[in-house]
């Protein structure tokens, strides 16, 4: 006790005080200078997803032409070609818009659907069993294997097209939202109460912004899981009052033997989903998480 009083009285150390002279940076050269063209070629992300589309569409080209059997594997050059053709003269105009009818319709009763299911779920225990349950059941099951019941149940049309776009989105969807509502902090559910939020306001301010990233998630998994049913679906039953869509346009191709017609339809199909992927969703997220700062 005495050594650490000692201690404690002792008087401080005094420093020499010195002084440093700054160096010469003008050697350094400039802190800060222009990007150059290959610079900003390389950081610009369309420049380098349309340099990875240039390249795959190469390979196409060389590996038909190499292959020689434009029955079997058309060019990339025909294909666009034929692409063209169809679509100037409205035929793809007019699967497209068929396809893209049935497709919102479905699309919508399965987000309507989704959010009544999450709901319950987020406000009460019974409600949460039940979608957890739902969930587990169905989710696994595949859209297309409902496509014999959809046929007894509705008959040839776009009301089975409807049922089993519905059953693709309805519980991707409400799955990926209630993951989100249950990552919510605590302290944001807290300081929400702080501020008396209650009800549909609690929802709206604190649990929707906090989870927007998974319900986003959901939105575009659903997407992607509809569109490529309902073009599965096509293939097997998608004409209706002697007009069908990109999935008919591709089966009815391929029964006369115009592969460059098939791959046409392939093409429209994959068109689609990346205007979507890259406008639609792009702009949500540009405008909502990168804004908020939830996404670089």
């Amino acid at each position: 006790m005495n050594a650490l009083a000692g201690d404690v009285t002792r008087a401080p150390v005094e420093r020499k005080e010195f002084e440093v002279v700054p160096i010469d940076a003008t050697g350094i050269g400039s802190i800060e200078k222009p990007l150059s063209l290959a610079e900003r070629l390389a950081d610009n992300d369309l420049l380098r997803k349309l340099a990875i589309l240039v390249v795959l569409a190469v390979v196409w080209e060389a590996y038909a032409r190499f292959l020689g059997n434009p029955l079997l594997f058309p060019t990339f050059s025909e294909t666009i070609q034929t692409f063209w053709r169809e679509l100037t003269s409205g035929v793809l105009l007019d699967r497209t818009g068929v396809s893209m009818q049935v497709l919102l319709i479905g699309y919508s009763l399965g987000l309507v659907l989704s959010a009544v299911f999450t709901t319950l779920a987020v406000s009460t225990r019974i409600g949460t069993d039940l979608l957890t349950t739902l969930t587990a059941m169905f989710n696994p099951l595949p859209a297309i294997a409902l496509l014999p019941l959809a046929l007894i149940w509705f008959g040839l049309g776009i009301p089975s097209l409807v049922f089993v776009i519905v059953h693709s989105v309805l519980w991707a969807v409400s799955l990926n939202t209630l993951s989100g509502f249950r990552s919510v902090p605590e302290v944001l559910r807290m300081t929400g109460r702080n501020y008396n939020l209650s009800g549909v306001r609690f929802v709206m301010k604190i649990l929707m912004p906090a989870a927007f990233p998974a319900i986003l998630a959901g939105l575009k998994i659903g997407w992607a899981f509809a569109w490529r049913t309902l073009i599965a679906a096509e293939l097997v039953f998608g004409v209706s009052s002697r007009s069908g869509g990109l999935g008919w346009y591709i089966f009815e191709s391929r029964a006369e033997l115009e592969t460059a017609q098939v791959f046409a339809g392939l093409l429209a199909v994959i068109v689609i989903g990346l205007l979507v992927e890259s406008v639609i969703f792009r702009t949500i997220e540009a405008r909502t998480l990168q804004r908020w700062g939830m996404q670089r």
